[in-house]
């Protein structure tokens, strides 16, 4: 049965928040504020935070930034996950992607079915390893952030989540470089 393990210590990470917008400064950035706060409560570290337009160049530049940082262990961005001609967040993020979570997708999309029904569809959300940085591509509004905090991300990221979580594996997510492979 999935749980909270109270013997184990929590291990806080470096978390980053990028909100892809051509309307919203940081001021007015809700949805990233809903990350923020979340992420923070649960006793994590915000170690940066940004808004740029929905343009593949400075998506990808952002996050590429994040991953080179030693300082970040997860990237989670909000917006662009639509279809309009402006939506380009997976276009500009799964090529840095060297593993894809298909999983991440199918189990946001159930979450957010049983709350707006056929309407998740809508949304191409995504997430991948990029070198040994989680990345996760969520759609813009707060609602559907709240969701994927709520129902996936606080437990993935939280050490004393059992029967398995995103940290425990963290210090292996780079034995391919090691063993030359």
């Amino acid at each position: 049965m999935p749980r909270i393990d109270d013997t184990r210590p929590f291990v806080p990470l470096g978390l980053a928040v990028l909100t892809m917008s051509d309307t919203r400064a940081l001021a007015e950035d809700r949805s990233g504020d809903v990350l923020t706060g979340r992420l923070a409560a649960a006793g994590h570290r915000l170690a940066g935070r940004a808004v740029v337009r929905d343009e593949v160049t400075a998506i990808r530049a952002a996050v590429q930034a994040w991953i080179d940082d030693p300082a970040v262990d997860v990237v989670i961005t909000t917006g662009g996950t639509g279809f309009t001609g402006r939506d380009v967040t997976p276009e500009a993020l799964e090529p840095l992607f060297t593993k894809r979570m298909d999983g991440f997708s199918a189990v946001f999309h159930a979450l957010s079915f049983a709350k707006i029904g056929t309407s998740t569809v809508q949304s191409r959300v995504t997430a991948g390893l990029a070198g040994t940085t989680f990345v996760f591509v969520l759609p813009g509004s707060p609602g559907a952030c709240t969701d994927a905090w709520d129902g996936i991300l606080a437990y993935q990221l939280d050490y004393r989540y059992r029967p398995c979580n995103f940290v425990e594996i963290m210090p292996r997510l780079d034995e391919h470089l090691r063993r030359g492979v």
